[in-house]
């Protein structure tokens, strides 16, 4: 129970390694607030991953929010104090995917609007939560605050400019957030390689092969096991580690 009593809030923990999270963190004595947008999903994936929860005994509360429109960020927040008194962690994990027809076009061929779409839904939610969040965590005596890079972040894959600057970005604020937040909130970067969840069935359905040729673990990323390093940072066990930049990638960055 490396988490009892903790308040955990979750951000795009209805799929993928967002829900491996949040059921992983409640089995762990947290209570946990799934955040989640249905507008992605066209039903309330998060609502569906707080009854799991529930449904093993643990605490949880589904808030669909729209993670890049600050005042829907600030009513989950308050949502989330009224409901258990605090926060204590954070887990800046949704993203706008790799896979996203968003995020595969070079510099010079990227709408304006595009562009702007990929940095509101990788920079502006990860603003938002944490400008909320932040306060309430120094009310609560401190706390822990873990931001989801990728691993396009540390090594540059041509095609993916606005992702991969995205993701720079988050690394950016890592290191920022940890030593301005510093000594009672540790912050710090978990940057996956390729995942297997929901977001990127399609990809992994033609280039599985090619990945696994190119990942010297020779497999893709569950998201239980991306789940796991979250846990470890939220944890007391991770107690002196801030401004951390994790790649978890089975050693696709160190080729």
């Amino acid at each position: 129970m490396r988490l009892q009593d903790k308040v955990a809030v979750i951000t795009g923990g209805g799929s993928g390694v967002g829900r491996a999270a949040s059921l992983l963190f409640a089995a762990e004595g947290a209570k946990v607030v799934v955040v989640d947008y249905q507008g992605v999903y066209g039903k309330a994936v998060g609502q569906e991953v707080a009854d799991e929860v529930k449904a093993a005994g643990g605490e949880a509360l589904y808030v669909e929010t729209d993670l890049a429109v600050e005042e829907q960020v600030a009513d989950m927040v308050c949502g989330t104090v009224e409901a258990y008194g605090k926060v204590d962690i954070l887990f800046n994990n949704a993203s706008h995917g790799f896979s996203s027809p968003l995020t595969m076009t070079t510099l010079l061929d990227t709408p304006e609007k595009d562009w702007n779409e990929v940095i509101r839904n990788n920079l502006n939610s990860l603003f938002f939560c944490t400008k909320y969040c932040q306060p309430e965590m120094v009310k609560a005596g401190g706390g822990s605050i873990i931001n989801t890079a990728s691993s396009n972040a540390l090594v540059a894959v041509p095609g993916a400019d606005a992702y991969t600057a995205a993701k720079g970005g988050v690394v950016a604020l890592t290191r920022i957030m940890a030593i301005t937040y510093a000594p009672d909130i540790r912050v710090n970067c978990i940057c996956p390689g390729t995942v297997r969840t929901p977001m990127i069935a399609d990809m992994l359905a033609m280039l599985e092969d090619y990945l696994k040729q190119n990942i010297p673990l020779q497999r893709v990323a569950e998201p239980e096991e991306i789940a796991r390093v979250a846990l470890f940072l939220a944890s007391g066990e991770a107690s002196y580690i801030t401004g951390a930049i994790i790649p978890v990638d089975g050693g696709w960055t160190t080729m």
